[in-house]
Parts: structure tokens; sequence; C-alpha cells
């Protein structure tokens, strides 16, 4: 009975792994393809619009995202040699808590910089759209550096792979531990986050309040044969709210799984790639809704 559960604990724990080694695949060439998609008006000699510069930065960061979180269990699943070192751990993690924050932050970034396109023109936002061309690149550098800072906690509390004491658990040998994180790291942590999903809360929902208020009085506008072309500005809104929404739900459930995994000290090893799954699903999906609703289209009225 022992040898059959342990064979159904392995069978899911290697359809998890082929599950996020698929899900970096995909999204590796899916950010690849957003990334060339918004540099090759530079390439072309053309100037680059400020909803491109955004999705190139987020582009790399969720490249970032995928590549960090699927090294170890690349590792795990086809080397079986030797597991990443110390120092191997270090700059693996470090750079994927640096790139998940920094394209919460470029999505933050996009969110508010589409609401201050479509709302309405007012003389204290139009002066901030005017500004927008001049704030948009510092917003996305500031973004990593922010990320960086934020993060230089993590080589000091994560460490190498470590034996588990459970003879069955061979592939749980082969991933980086970390000590407890102090109560304030946790909560700057929590602030920084809830900063970040709050603007976008904050700007999506504003835009979803103004295309409800703006439908209901197209509706008493009668056109030729009753069709109405959505503006490029209001596509591009309709595209980051799904953004946005497809953002905050993974955040939410991989935070759950985060918590109850540093709560309870339960490092059971499908719960952590669970985790890794809701971590990478956004920076997977997120490229493929912009590319195919054609984000390019809005357009700064600068």
């Amino acid at each position: 009975m022992s040898f059959q559960n342990n064979v159904q604990r392995t069978t899911g724990e290697m359809a998890l792994t082929t599950i996020l080694l698929f899900q970096m695949g995909i999204g590796t060439l899916a950010n690849v393809t957003l990334f060339f998609f918004n540099v090759s008006p530079i390439l072309c000699g053309h100037k680059q619009r400020l909803p491109n510069t955004i999705l190139t930065h987020k582009a790399v960061a969720n490249l970032l995202v995928l590549l960090s979180a699927g090294i170890p269990h690349k590792m795990a699943a086809f080397v079986l040699r030797k597991p990443l070192s110390s120092l191997g751990c270090k700059f693996v993690y470090y750079v994927h808590r640096v790139a998940r924050s920094t394209t919460m932050c470029c999505t933050c970034v996009l969110s508010t910089h589409q609401f201050f396109i479509l709302i309405p023109e007012r003389a204290v936002w139009t002066m901030l759209r005017g500004r927008a061309p001049k704030i948009i690149d510092p917003s996305c550098c500031i973004c990593w550096m922010f990320s960086v800072l934020m993060n230089i906690y993590v080589p000091v509390k994560v460490t190498g792979s470590q034996d588990t004491g459970n003879s069955s658990d061979i592939l749980g040998t082969w991933f980086c531990s970390s000590s407890t994180l102090s109560a304030g790291t946790v909560i700057l942590w929590f602030v920084s986050d809830a900063m970040f999903i709050g603007l976008m809360i904050w700007s999506s929902g504003s835009m979803a309040l103004f295309l409800y208020r703006h439908h209901q009085r197209m509706q008493y506008i009668h056109t030729p044969n009753g069709y109405r072309k959505c503006s490029p500005e209001t596509r591009a809104a309709h595209t980051v709210l799904m953004l946005v929404a497809t953002f905050v739900n993974f955040y939410a459930l991989n935070s759950t799984f985060v918590f109850y995994v540093a709560a309870f000290l339960d490092f059971r090893l499908w719960l952590i790639e669970t985790s890794n799954i809701l971590a990478s699903c956004f920076p997977t999906f997120s490229p493929f809704l912009l590319i195919l609703r054609d984000s390019g289209v809005p357009r700064s009225r600068s």
C-alpha cells in the first residue's frame, strides 16, 4: 500500500513539475514575442509609444520570473546530478523576487497610465497627461531599482538545498531552503504589495466605472446599422482591466499558498510546486492577452 501511495505521490509531483516546465516554455516564447513586438518600432526607426516602453520592461521581468522559477525544477526533473549551490540558490531566488516585484510595479504603471489616457479632459488630468512622456521611462527604471532594494534581504535568508530527512522525498532535496523572515520584513513586503495592488484596483475600478457610464450614455445614441465602433482607448482600457483582474486573482491564490507554507511550516513538495505554478501563471498568460488584443493600440494624447 505504501508503494502505491509513493508511486501516486511521485506521479503527481512529476505532473506538477511538467506543468511548470510547460509554462516556462510557452511563457518564454510569448514574452520574447511581446518584447520584440514592442521594440520593433525602434528597430524600424519609428518612435516608440509610451505603452510599448512599459510592456518592454514588463516582458523582460516576466521572462526572468519564468526562467528563475523553472531552473530548480528543470534541474530536479532532468539533470539529477548536482543541486544548486548556496550561491546559486541566492542568485536564482533573488532574481525571481526582483522580477516578480517589477512585474507587479510595471502592471501598476500601465494601469495608472491608461487611466490618465481614458479619463475626460480636465485641467489637472491634462497637465499630468502632458507630463506622461517624461515620467514613464523613469517610472519603469524606478520599478527595477525599488525591486532590487526591496528584496535585498533574499540572499541573506536563502540557502542551498538541504536533506529533509525523508528518504522517499528524493526531489525535495533538490530545492533551496530559507530561514524564517522577520516580522519587519514581512510587514514591509506586505505594505509594498498592498500599495501596488491598491493603485491597480483604484485605477481599474475608476476605468470600469467610467466605461460603464459611457456605455449607458451611448445606449441612447443611434448609429447606422446599430453598430458603434470601439475606440482604441476603450479597447486598451478593456485589455488593462482584464490584465489587472488576472494578476489580482493569481496573486491572491499564490499568496494563500505562500501564507499557508510559511505559517504552518508545511514544506511538502506539491505545495511548493503548486505555489510556483500559480506565481508563473500571470507571466505566462498575460503576454498572450496583450498580443492578441494588440495592446500597442493605446496612444498617448500628448
